[in-house]
């Protein structure tokens, strides 16, 4: 009699954790110098620059940068832009913008990957909400990084959470469709991809060292995005503002570890 093996979400070793995270604490850091230089009339190119900056003086690497041929070092999305915006000296900030910046850095080979959404000034409440919301989701999805779920366990807590998140804000928001999280280590993007919906008790298990990236990506209207001619950045196709936070994550003994941590 054989049995088949049971697939598992990639592990790491304690030590490759703590290698991970050193890369994520890069990336975190580059994130609040990112946040704290988007004002009115700051650039998507500089913010950039800030953020190559913080990278290359902490020894690492954009990990964005010629990533199969994107141009910069953040993903700089605005408003109704989803993901994967092009730094561009024509996008200039301007009060109540919602900004999502997506930063990856590599150090001593191991990536980092996080993103994060804020205001430029004083919030509109529908998008105050959203991020929120997308915040919230991200909480849930990290929640259930635990040895012995499944890899849509993960998906169905992150569903949940924005299910949760209309209730407590009394609006509906929009599951981006299409797009998720993924395995990360060595590579930036690797198998799994994970769904940010969809039925649990499905896909590879969590065991103890498993990383994931996890990211929702909400918005105040439609699921459905449109990639522009620039074969990179995506929008939605209501012109709805979209949010996006990520946390790459790892499975430990204690509970989620949060290895792309932001200092205060």
């Amino acid at each position: 009699m054989s049995f088949r093996k049971r697939k598992r979400v990639p592990f790491r070793s304690a030590g490759e954790l703590d290698a991970m995270a050193a890369a994520g604490a890069v990336v975190g850091k580059a994130l609040v110098a990112v946040r704290d230089a988007s004002k009115p009339g700051v650039s998507t190119l500089e913010l950039d620059e800030v953020a190559e900056t913080v990278i290359r003086e902490a020894g690492a690497v954009p990990s964005f940068k010629g990533y199969h041929g994107f141009p910069g070092s953040i993903c700089s999305s605005v408003n109704d832009v989803v993901v994967h915006g092009i730094p561009s000296a024509d996008v200039v900030l301007a009060e109540g913008d919602l900004v999502s910046i997506d930063c990856g850095a590599i150090l001593d080979g191991w990536h980092g990957d996080s993103a994060w959404t804020f205001g430029v000034g004083e919030l509109s409440r529908p998008d105050a909400e959203l991020s929120e919301a997308t915040r919230l989701s991200m909480e849930a999805g990290i929640a259930a990084m635990i040895e012995g779920n499944r890899l849509t366990d993960i998906s169905h807590a992150i569903e949940l959470g924005t299910r949760a998140a209309e209730k407590k804000f009394d609006r509906h928001f929009g599951i981006v469709d299409g797009y998720g999280g993924h395995g990360i280590g060595r590579e930036m993007h690797m198998d799994p991809f994970l769904p940010n919906e969809g039925a649990p008790g499905k896909g590879p298990w969590l065991v103890i060292g498993s990383v994931l990236a996890i990211e929702p990506m909400l918005t105040l209207g439609t699921e459905e995005t449109t990639v522009l001619d620039d074969d990179w950045t995506v929008v939605t196709d209501d012109g709805s503002r979209a949010a996006h936070w990520e946390h790459t994550v790892a499975v430990t003994a204690d509970g989620p570890r949060i290895l792309t941590p932001r200092p205060e």
